[in-house]
This record gives structure tokens, sequence and C-alpha cells, in this order.
């Protein structure tokens, strides 16, 4: 009998995971996005990957979740502003069975989906990828995948094996951890240190780095997030300023997610990147000056797009 998976967030990330997964013979996999001009665009010429992979499948996609079976696991590569309305609509796919995975930016996604989803599993990679068009995804690079169980909803660490091993034979590099909080804390202090910063400032992500006042800026967004992980007893998992490094060093211009969105005059994930660490470090009395700083000025730009008075 074939795996029912559903990915939920069908964007740049989650057209990746829905691709990979629609390969493998052994699995039917569905994908809900709210953009209705994407998923007829995957229905009718199918879901199609480019870049670092070249490959088209189909795919069930819908923007109805209530066209979709229940399923045995889920992926959510939402926003995380958005997490919620997508658990509420998806709550019957996973029902008081199905196992569900976040790999999305920040803190608190695991804490909204497990009031939906029996079994969560906490997710993060820094694959690289943007939405081309309607129905198509362009992969700048792969890269790690980790996965643990989400503490407080007792997930069995089998069920976090079954999904590695899904993933991993989908074409995805998956790494099952028994703690997967380290690796999301890394993602967490490098997004923290590096999105906020090229979003106010306009800059892609080389020509931040490289600057000495905003590289100065995003090392000492990293200290501060480094110390309130260290307050939380938590051991990194991989090196934040590696990753500064990695993708500084692209060929290619690169505008990381917060920068487009504010382009965009779209709400930003601030409140899960530096609002989270800014909260964190004041409840634990962890200096976090430039994090709440940061929060507050992102803030700021958010509501002048909406009340310029």
């Amino acid at each position: 009998m074939a795996v029912k998976i559903c990915i939920v967030g069908c964007g740049a990330l989650g057209s990746v995971f829905a691709a990979h997964l629609a390969r493998l013979d052994d699995a039917e996999v569905y994908a809900y996005d709210i953009s209705t001009v994407h998923t007829r665009a995957i229905a009718v010429r199918g879901l199609q990957i480019s870049g670092a992979a070249e490959f088209t499948v189909k795919i069930n996609a819908t923007s109805q979740a209530r066209e979709i079976p229940p399923c045995d696991f889920g992926i959510f590569a939402t926003k995380s502003l958005h997490t919620r309305d997508a658990a509420e609509e998806t709550a019957h796919i996973f029902g008081s069975s199905g196992t569900v995975c976040s790999v999305q930016n920040g803190l608190g996604n695991e804490e909204v989906i497990a009031e939906y989803a029996r079994h969560v599993i906490r997710g993060a990679t820094t694959i690289a990828a943007h939405l081309i068009g309607p129905g198509a995804a362009g992969v700048e690079f792969y890269s790690d995948v980790w996965i643990g169980p989400f503490e407080p909803a007792g997930t069995p660490f089998e069920r976090v094996e079954q999904l590695a091993e899904l993933l991993n034979r989908a074409g995805l590099r998956v790494v099952a951890l028994p703690d997967a909080r380290g690796a999301q804390w890394t993602k967490l202090i490098f997004n923290a240190a590096v999105n906020p910063v090229d979003a106010l400032t306009r800059l892609h992500h080389g020509a931040a780095t490289r600057f000495p006042p905003t590289g100065v800026l995003s090392e000492a967004l990293l200290q501060e997030g480094e110390s309130v992980a260290k307050a939380l007893g938590i051991a990194l998992h991989g090196d934040a300023r590696r990753m500064v490094a990695e993708g500084a060093a692209a060929i290619e211009r690169r505008n990381v997610s917060m920068f487009l969105d504010v382009l965009a005059r779209r709400q930003t994930e601030v409140d899960f990147l530096n609002g989270a660490i800014a909260d964190w470090g004041e409840k634990l009395g962890v200096p976090v000056p430039l994090n709440r700083a940061i929060w507050q000025l992102v803030k700021g730009l958010e509501h002048s797009w909406s009340d310029p008075s």
C-alpha cells in the first residue's frame, strides 16, 4: 500500500519536497497551496524543477484541502505567519495518527501544528530554492535536511526514521536526529542575522556581508542568538558563520526571502526570527538589544505600508 504524504504550502521549498517525493513508486503525494494559479498549473503541466536538478513530475495539487484524503505524513513549508491557518485547513488530513514535519523558518511552528496533529517532527534545511512561476521552481543548491522529534508531542523516533527513509529514497539528503533543536537553532540564528539586515538595507546577501558596517551587525546578531541558545542548553548543529560565508560567496546575487517580502510589501517572518530570539533572551535574562531593535525596525516598516501617517 502506498504511503500518503501531503505537502502543505507548495511554494519554492514545498515544491522541492513534493517533486522529489512524487518520484517514488510507493508514495501517493498531495500538494496543498492557497494559490489556485499555482496548483492549476501543476495539475495541467506537472511540477517543474530546474537548476540544480531538472525534472517534471505529475502530482495531485489543489487549493481545496477537503479534496485531500487522510495522509500518513505531512510536511509544512508555509511561511510561519500562515501556519495556524494552514493547520486548521488541513487538520482532517492528519487526524489522530498522521505525523507532520515542519521545515519552516523560525520558532513556534511546531507548537501550533501540535494543536492539530498527533505526532510532530522538527525540521530544518538550508536548501535554496525560488519560484520561477506557476508550477515551476528553481533550485539554487541542495543541502542536508535535519529532522527530529518535537519533544512535547512525544513523537516516536521510529516515525522520524520512517520519514527520513522516504525522503532519502526520493533523492534528498536527510539526517534523522534524536534532538533536532541544535539544527533548528543554527538555522534560526543564521536567518535572524542575515534576513533583516539585507531586507532593511536592500543589499543582496554578498554585498551586506562584505560591507563592514552591515557585516559587523550580522556578526553581533549571531553572537546574541548563540548566547540565547547556550542559556537554553542547546548545542548548535552546524556553523552559522559558514552558512553566511557560503551564501556570500555565491556567483549570482542572492536576495534572501525577507528582502523579497519587503520589496513586495508583504508581512515578514521577523516575529518568528528576531522576535523569537528577543523573547527568549529577555525571558532568560540574556541581553538581546540588537535582536529586539531589529524586530522593532522591521515591524515599523511593515506598519508604514498600511498606516504611513
